[in-house]
């Protein structure tokens, strides 16, 4: 039976391959055809080195492409192990989510469609808990992915956990966590949209008597959006109310409804019609985040979001290209016939 030597010697052969394609596909190779399985050692740096008599930089980069495929890890001085082998595989991603929701399961979908089929991809959830986050993101990190795409929690003890990881092999969706030195993100923004939003609908909303905003404390949802929702019904001299949840049956009419938790709206909307309460001349409904279902109940709700389905779609492109991603992206106010 060859060696691993052999192997990427052998490759010596094709004059269009570099020294370092030679290495990868050399082991590549090797594992294919049982030379080495799973959990198998490979040869240290050194021995790469003396072997082939190639450069220390071009044996250390070949080794982290195999890293990053998933295929070997490192194990604290013990050197290279196989770890799978599944060589058709690109690259090896976790993805570590709040939740599936319909936001985050746009996301998903065209993140998971963009990456395409040979790429392996693990998907992890928090729910916005830190305790469940540091254990799931200790298991995550301990497999060696080649890349981390994490929504990440607001807490004082997520930056300690995301300076872990190489920034290289970060990507950060959806919110942002700002951390030292350059790293890859697809985020939305939350204060400053959200009160260029409002002031886009303020004339509608001040034919109405008061603005309440429905917001529980304890949810996922971003206080950034309370802070934009205070400064405006105090800069616009609009009678603004913050409540923790809205309350079935509690439905008044000359009111304009915050409403983002969908629980809530479909009571709102199911008051309205005991009531016969008409959304858009009765009261007014605001909701964050759009969803296919929001275009059609109540005639149409009025919404503001970014694109989740582009924002997945980009984060791919980035991890898959390497190419620098750091980007905020387009909040959108969508008119419908609510408000």
């Amino acid at each position: 039976m060859k060696t691993i030597l052999e192997k990427i010697q052998e490759l010596d052969e094709i004059p269009s391959y570099s020294k370092h394609e030679r290495f990868v596909e050399g082991i590549v190779n090797a594992i294919n055809e049982k030379i080495i399985s799973v959990g198998d050692p490979l040869p240290s740096v050194n021995a790469m080195i003396s072997g082939l008599g190639y450069a220390r930089e071009t044996v250390i980069k070949g080794y982290r492409e195999l890293q990053n495929r998933g295929l070997i890890e490192s194990k604290n001085r013990l050197g290279y192990f196989v770890s799978d082998d599944n060589t058709r595989q690109s690259l090896k991603i976790a993805l570590l989510m709040y939740t599936i929701d319909t936001f985050q399961e746009q996301f998903y979908r065209s993140f998971r469609n963009e990456l395409g089929p040979d790429v392996h991809l693990d998907v992890f959830f928090h729910h916005g808990n830190i305790e469940v986050f540091e254990t799931v993101f200790s298991m995550v990190k301990n497999r060696h992915y080649g890349m981390y795409v994490i929504s990440p929690i607001h807490h004082p003890r997520t930056r300690e956990l995301l300076n872990t990881i190489p920034r290289q092999k970060l990507l950060m969706f959806d919110r942002y966590e700002p951390l030292e030195g350059d790293f890859h993100y697809v985020v939305q923004e939350f204060e400053k949209s959200s009160y260029a939003v409002f002031e886009q609908l303020a004339d509608v909303i001040a034919k109405y008597d008061r603005m309440v905003f429905f917001h529980n404390p304890d949810s996922l949802f971003p206080p950034e959006i309370v802070r934009s929702f205070e400064h405006f019904t105090k800069e616009y001299n609009i009678k603004g109310e913050v409540q923790r949840e809205y309350e079935p049956g509690s439905v008044q009419k000359g009111v304009v409804y915050y409403v983002n938790e969908n629980a809530e709206l479909w009571n709102l909307l199911r008051d309205c019609n005991a009531k016969n309460i008409q959304p858009g001349r009765d009261i007014g409904i605001l909701s964050h985040n759009d969803e296919p279902v929001k275009e059609l109940v109540g005639n149409g709700i009025t919404t503001y979001s970014v694109s989740f389905s582009e924002m997945g779609k980009r984060a791919a492109r980035a991890v898959v290209s390497r190419e620098p991603l750091q980007e905020v992206l387009p909040t959108k106010l969508i008119r419908r016939n609510s408000l």
